[in-house]
């Protein structure tokens, strides 16, 4: 049998690394063990190994963006895809967000299928993403 430890970050040990990520937003809250043993919040002006990852995961979704908007252009795939990416989201997650299921959404990524969603509908996908509902249906003039 093994024997399976817990091992916490003490409060000492709560990165300080002022990341640039963070600049202008404050600090964001981690857990870590008091000199008490309990777990405690505490504020942290980030980690410089988290801000390398954080530029990885955005310089990732801008490439894929990227590469949505050619698609878009070309006529493979819907306008949702690409703002899916713009704005750092998967499937998943923008199927969460618009509370329906994973493969409706995927659906709405085909261009044929695309054209054919309700007024009602592209009008949540616009509020979801903080844009008009001209800018989906005009993408190819305004990316």
């Amino acid at each position: 049998t093994a024997i399976v430890t817990r091992s916490a970050m003490k409060i000492k040990d709560v990165p300080q690394d002022d990341i640039k990520t963070f600049k202008g937003f404050g600090t964001k809250a981690m857990y870590a063990i008091d000199e008490n043993g309990r777990y405690t919040r505490i504020p942290t002006s980030g980690w410089e190994m988290e801000e390398v990852v954080l530029r990885d995961v955005v310089d990732d979704f801008a490439k894929l963006a990227q590469e949505a908007k050619i698609r878009v252009i070309k006529g493979e795939t819907s306008p949702i895809e690409y703002y899916m990416n713009k704005y750092f989201m998967d499937l998943p997650a923008l199927a969460a967000g618009m509370g329906l299921p994973k493969w409706r959404v995927k659906r709405h990524f085909n261009p044929k299928v695309f054209d054919k969603i309700s007024g009602k509908l592209l009008k949540r996908y616009a509020e979801f993403f903080n844009i008009d509902v001209v800018d989906i249906k005009n993408i190819k003039e305004t990316i």
